[in-house]
């Protein structure tokens, strides 16, 4: 299979549906694309009715396109990510992997266009955000769940308003930001740098303002973020965690007991914002964000250096923190049903706490006159205990 035909296919794929956003080779599948968060088969001429382990190696091979080091990490660690372009059309992050001894291929389509805080109608604090100097500010959520996109919408408004020196780490490259106010380097992990750490390390001696590390990926990684942080650096990166507060647990958890004391102490003092990203399923089609975002204030920093108690959990710190721009995630899905945006069943499904969810939809409910139950023609029964 030459490089013009798989070129071809991906093309094909591109076009066979609307908001088309991962393409998916897997032996024994035909060829998929993901459309609007469903996997939808791709009609080809000839037909592909079942992938064989020699064509997804064969495209996997012209991906790679004989880099050493992509090849050495396949066979070394089972999978490998790069980057790829399809002239004219669109650039991907890939990532190829192996399963029961074959290769599979996930190609997630990237924007061309960098987005911005006021085209993706972001919350208000991502306003706040780019103009934090220093610290670290960390997104979390599930693979896919636009973790970048917000990220890359930070870095441009520091683009559009500060004359800064911005370093990022990535794996790939997936937004190109071009020098507005701010100067931008952006490098490639295995390309321009062989790990975070040591690109992290690196990017310390490059005189930054703002660093962005692709993912905290280990011990070693936060140590040095934590280091950038305090040393006036404003850094952002991502983790895959559930929620906002399961990510201050889990930067903790990487380090031994005896060392707790001192992160707790380094993480309140370096610690700005974390933003906890989900996708859902839109009414009429594609996907809506919500958003859990917990900021740093005095008494977030006493969590942080204590540790959470009753009644001083980061979840109740972030109802009653809405004032400062922080929100539950059931507050933003209560917001997105209210908006018309998403249904009951959607907002109930991916509610952190379903009672909680389930309330403010009869609250909204209430305010439209509508019911909020499904039981009628209730009476009191007047004769009850009365003897015949």
């Amino acid at each position: 299979m030459k490089k013009q035909e798989i070129e071809h296919i991906l093309t094909r794929m591109l076009d066979s549906h609307s908001n088309v956003s991962d393409l998916n080779l897997t032996v024994g599948r035909p060829l998929q694309v993901e459309s609007s968060g469903e996997l939808l088969p791709v009609e080809m001429k000839p037909s592909i009715k079942s992938l064989t382990p020699f064509q997804t190696e064969v495209v996997a091979l012209n991906l790679i396109d004989s880099d050493r080091r992509l090849t050495e990490t396949l066979l070394r660690t089972g999978s490998c990510d790069l980057s790829y372009s399809l002239p004219g059309k669109a650039r991907f992050r890939v990532n190829i992997f192996a399963q029961s001894g074959h290769f599979s291929i996930v190609l997630r389509q990237l924007e061309s266009k960098v987005p911005t805080v006021r085209d993706m109608k972001l919350p208000p604090s991502f306003f706040e955000m780019g103009k934090e100097l220093n610290g670290i500010i960390i997104f979390t959520g599930a693979t896919g769940t636009g973790k970048t996109t917000s990220l890359a919408a930070i870095l441009e408004e520091i683009n559009e308003h500060r004359s800064v020196h911005v370093v990022t780490l990535e794996d790939p490259i997936e937004y190109q930001h071009p020098h507005k106010k701010a100067t931008f380097n952006q490098r490639e992990l295995g390309r321009d740098f062989d790990s975070f750490a040591n690109g992290l390390r690196a990017a310390l001696r490059q005189a930054p303002k703002v660093i962005l590390v692709g993912e905290m990926r280990d011990r070693e990684t936060v140590e040095i973020g934590l280091t950038a942080a305090e040393t006036g650096h404003l850094v952002l990166s991502t983790l895959h965690t559930v929620d906002a507060g399961q990510t201050i647990n889990r930067i903790l958890g990487l380090f031994a007991n005896e060392e707790e004391k001192q992160i707790r102490i380094r993480m309140a003092d370096t610690f700005r914002w974390v933003v906890s990203q989900r996708l859902l399923p839109k009414i009429g089609g594609g996907r809506v964000a919500a958003f859990e975002i917990l900021r740093s204030n005095l008494r977030v920093k006493e969590a942080i250096l204590n540790g959470e108690s009753e009644g001083k959990t980061f979840y109740e710190m972030m109802e009653t923190g809405r004032p400062f721009g922080m929100t539950t995630f059931d507050d933003s899905i209560v917001a997105l049903y209210e908006e018309g945006l998403i249904t009951q069943d959607t907002a109930l499904a991916y509610g952190s706490h379903k009672a909680v969810v389930s309330r403010g939809i009869d609250k909204v409910k209430s305010a439209r006159g509508e019911a909020t139950t499904d039981i009628k023609d209730l009476e009191l029964d007047r004769g009850y205990g009365r003897r015949a």
